[in-house]
């Protein structure tokens, strides 16, 4: 290391505050809550950094989840994503507790060496990742501006470092159509529920035809209210994904002309509206990537091979979006999720097992030691600070 600095301190300081980054992830497990709503999740995050010495400005963005912690004065600025949001029902079964409770250590770490190492280590609290995209929205309003990388780490059954993601649009699609009486007169209705029927025909013909990596699925939200009313008002909800935002384009055209037909064939109108920011597929850093790699080679893991990495996609994230903005990394941490994988209710017992609490502190050091291998780095530290540079150059002048 080009600059002298000793990153096995940064497991010394991860085993030091390892009983309060462990309580943290069991009690943001405990009390999950959905996107735009992590109140107490987000509380207990910048409480504990508060009293590591960050400095706090929360309700960013416009959401009251979102935050940011800072320390240091460094001219590279390294942020940690944190995410803390759980999904319906089923509650954390995306280890999303794992996430933030690592970001907060590796943060922890850091700040221990900033000054050494001449950075800035600021911890993004990035609300809504399952349904909302927080981090496109902390994106749209600049909070990544003055950042050089973006690092976390998500748990999975095993370790992936390079992980690949699918590009998503989140629709709803309104039918409407007329209500009559489904026995005395339904002629004089235009069934919405039916225009449901057609469309659904249509997408399930169509995914005879879609390329590698095209995914279509949905819910029906809203079918009608009873089975003698001609039901004049139905909802889909739908994911559509792909391996590039080019192929989802391609993708919601064919898709949004089954929704089409459905309105045709019945008589009905329908209208498609987006619910949450589109996401985009994950674009690793390769010089990230391959410095965690070597970090977590060395920890004792067993990463699956490179050549393997794209063989099957882990859904999809917002953190595709800060990826294909900044240098920035998203590798899967193994737990032992006795053979369930995430958004399983398995997968959200799994999450506070003894391998998840471990993989809260592998993965906190192994983003700390990743971080200062960079930019201790002159070449790495050189090529981070200029892609930055020129992004804000880039920005100034819209």
């Amino acid at each position: 290391m080009a600059l002298g600095v000793d990153s096995a301190r940064t497991e010394t300081v991860v085993s030091a505050a390892a009983g309060d980054l462990i309580a943290l992830s069991h009690s943001i497990h405990a009390e999950p809550e959905l996107a735009f709503t992590e109140y107490k999740s987000a509380a207990k995050i910048v409480e504990l950094l508060a009293q590591h010495g960050f400095e706090i400005e929360s309700g960013i963005a416009g959401m009251a989840t979102a935050f940011t912690a800072t320390y240091g004065s460094g001219d590279l600025v390294v942020a940690l994503c944190a995410e803390y949001d759980a999904l319906p029902e089923i509650g954390h079964a995306c280890g999303h507790n794992i996430i933030a409770a690592s970001a907060v250590g590796a943060a922890v770490a850091l700040a221990a060496v900033a000054d050494e190492v001449g950075i800035t280590v600021t911890v993004v609290g990035t609300p809504a990742e399952e349904s909302g995209g927080g981090k496109v929205i902390l994106l749209e309003a600049g909070v990544f501006d003055t950042a050089a990388m973006a690092l976390m780490v998500h748990p999975g059954p095993f370790d992936i470092v390079g992980a690949s993601s699918l590009a998503l649009a989140d629709i709803a699609v309104e039918f409407t159509g007329r209500a009559a009486h489904a026995s005395a007169a339904p002629e004089y209705g235009r069934n919405a529920a039916d225009a449901i029927t057609v469309a659904q025909v249509g997408l399930g013909l169509l995914r005879q035809h879609l390329a590698p990596g095209q995914q279509l699925h949905g819910i029906v939200s809203a079918g009608g209210t009873a089975p003698n009313i001609v039901p004049a008002h139905t909802e889909l909800l739908y994911y559509l994904r792909a391996t590039s935002a080019a192929a989802l384009v391609e993708l919601q055209e064919r898709a949004y002309a089954c929704f089409a037909a459905g309105a045709l064939a019945t008589g009905c109108t329908h209208t498609i509206r987006t619910v949450s920011p589109t996401y985009t597929e994950l674009t690793p850093d390769r010089e990230l990537a391959q410095a965690y790699r070597e970090v977590i080679v060395a920890m004792g893991r067993d990463p699956i091979a490179p050549e393997l990495e794209g063989s099957r996609p882990l859904g999809s994230t917002d953190m595709g979006n800060v990826t294909n903005v900044l240098p920035g990394i998203h590798p899967v941490i193994g737990i032992d999720s006795e053979g369930s994988v995430t958004h399983q209710p398995a997968f959200a017992a799994a999450s506070v097992n003894a391998s998840a609490d471990r993989a809260v502190l592998d993965g906190a050091v192994a983003l700390a030691r990743t971080t200062i291998e960079m930019v201790t780095d002159p070449v790495q530290r050189a090529r981070l600070l200029d892609l930055q540079a020129r992004r804000t150059k880039i920005g100034s002048s819209r």
